[in-house]
């Protein structure tokens, strides 16, 4: 039987205060420990991968219709007044219920895994999409060095659209950490270095993908192994570094069934 819910209709209500503050800042789950999940398909996809919330939070008039898993899914059930769920959401128009997590363990470095390392890539849509590449081309680890967007921002969170439950995360890594790699490091670039489509790409491997404006930073350049680009015959200066990340992933999963 789902949990009886409790009922919610204040503004002033401490509980709507935390779910205001990890739906609008970037770095509250940080702070609070615990990540807030917005809609069906973010907590369908939590619930696939096992995860159990420890709060639902629904809104008044669609509980009564609420799905049996989702109302059966938490340890607590909340339902609020209609007219307050704009107060909780960062959406134009708010979802009618969504989850609220712990915040999952940092992940350990795994030096010998595929992985991906983002070098303060600061757009959320790009970090969130580069997620969703990572676990589309099973690269499984990926490193969010410091000054890189928040990996459990809401935004990101989005943007990732489930991608995150399936991935070792690790955010606000120094580039010293790197050093424990044991697989080769190959950073893209717009002007420089062999053209992908052109060079044989080691499995597993680690690929750099740097800031939206300046690049891989000369520290992350100095550990590569190899700098590729990608050739753009529409004459381009570059591309999205979302758009070329999914490329280069896609180019690795192409090596990988090759061998």
């Amino acid at each position: 039987m789902p949990a009886a819910p409790v009922f919610v209709s204040s503004r002033d209500n401490p509980l709507l205060k935390d779910l205001r503050r990890l739906s609008q800042d970037s770095t509250a789950y940080r702070k609070q420990g615990r990540l807030w999940l917005e809609g069906d398909h973010l907590c369908r996809a939590a619930l696939a991968r096992g995860l159990k919330p420890v709060l639902a939070v629904f809104s008044e008039s669609f509980w009564p219709q609420a799905p049996a898993e989702w109302a059966q899914a938490a340890i607590k059930n909340i339902v609020i007044a209609d007219a307050l769920l704009p107060d909780i959401s960062a959406l134009e128009s708010p979802a009618q219920m969504g989850f609220v997590l712990d915040l999952p363990a940092q992940a350990e470095l795994l030096p010998d895994r595929a992985c991906i390392i983002l070098d303060r890539v600061q757009d959320a849509g790009n970090v969130g999409s580069i997620l969703r590449s990572a676990a589309a081309f099973g690269f499984g680890q990926v490193i969010a060095l410091k000054g890189t967007a928040a990996l459990w921002s809401p935004k990101v969170l989005r943007a990732g659209m489930g991608a995150h439950f399936g991935l070792r995360l690790l955010e606000g890594i120094a580039p010293a950490a790197l050093d424990v790699l044991q697989v080769p490091v190959i950073v893209t670039s717009s002007h420089q270095g062999s053209f992908l489509h052109q060079q044989p790409i080691p499995m597993p491997c680690a690929w750099a993908m740097g800031h939206e404006g300046q690049g891989v930073s000369d520290e992350l350049m100095a550990r590569a192994s190899l700098t590729v680009r990608i050739e753009q015959p529409g004459g381009e200066e570059s591309l999205n570094v979302a758009a070329a990340a999914a490329i280069c992933l896609y180019a690795s999963s192409l090596a990988l069934r090759a061998d």
